[in-house]
C-alpha cells in the first residue's frame, strides 16, 4: 500500500511539473510552487526525486515515452502512412489547446545549454523519437525513399515545432492550422 501511495505521489509531482514546464520551462520550474500546487511540503520532493534536475529529467522521459505511445496509437488507429502525417500535427496542437502550453521538449530545448545533462538526454530522445516515426511513415506513405527519410523527417518535425512556437507567442492557435496548411500547400507534408 506505501509503494502504491508513492507512486501516486510520483504521478502527480511528475503531472503538476509537467504543467509547470509546459508553461515556463526547466529555469521556471520552482520547486516550492511545485510542492504548494501537489499540496507537500518543498522537502517532500526530495523523497521522490533527490534533485531538481532528477525531477526534470523524470518529466522529460515520462513525456517522451507518453508521446512515443500516442504516435504508436495514431499508427494503430490510422493504417494509412500518409494519413497518419496529416494527423501529426495535431499531436502538437494539443499542447496549445491546453492554455497555450507548448510542448515541453521545445520549451526545455530552448533553454539547452543550461540544462543538467540528464535533461539533455530525454529531450533529444523526444526529437528522436519524433523524427523517426515521421521517417518510418513517409517511407511506408512512399513520400520518400529511407536514405532521405530522416532528412524530411527532420524538417517536418522542425516546422511543426515552430508553428507551434509562433502561435504560443500570439496566442493564436489559429496561426498554427494556417501555418500547417502553408506546410501542406508547399508540399512538406501531405494534403
Amino acid at each position: 500500500m506505501a509503494n502504491q501511495e508513492s507512486t501516486s505521489s510520483s504521478d502527480k509531482i511528475l503531472l503538476a511539473a509537467t504543467r509547470i514546464a509546459q508553461a515556463h520551462g526547466y529555469g521556471g520550474l520552482n520547486l516550492r510552487t511545485l510542492a504548494q500546487e501537489v499540496g507537500i511540503k518543498a522537502a517532500s520532493l526530495y523523497h521522490h526525486f533527490p534533485s531538481k534536475a532528477d525531477l526534470a529529467a523524470a518529466v522529460a522521459k515520462r513525456y517522451w515515452e507518453d508521446a512515443a505511445a500516442a504516435l504508436e496509437v495514431l499508427s494503430a488507429k490510422t493504417p494509412d502512412a500518409a494519413d497518419c502525417l496529416r494527423k501529426f500535427p495535431g499531436t502538437f496542437r494539443a499542447s496549445l489547446e491546453n492554455d497555450n502550453r507548448m510542448c515541453l521538449a521545445s520549451f526545455m530545448t530552448a533553454e539547452y545549454d543550461d540544462l543538467p545533462d540528464v535533461v539533455k538526454i530525454e529531450i533529444q530522445a523526444f526529437a528522436d523519437v519524433n523524427v523517426a516515426w515521421l521517417g518510418k511513415n513517409l517511407v511506408a506513405a512512399g513520400i520518400v525513399g529511407s536514405r532521405d527519410a530522416k532528412k524530411r523527417a527532420r524538417a517536418i518535425f522542425a516546422a511543426v515545432s515552430g508553428a507551434q512556437l509562433m502561435a504560443r507567442g500570439r496566442s493564436d492557435i489559429k496561426l498554427f492550422d494556417a501555418l500547417i496548411d502553408s506546410y501542406r500547400s508547399a508540399g512538406l507534408l501531405p494534403e
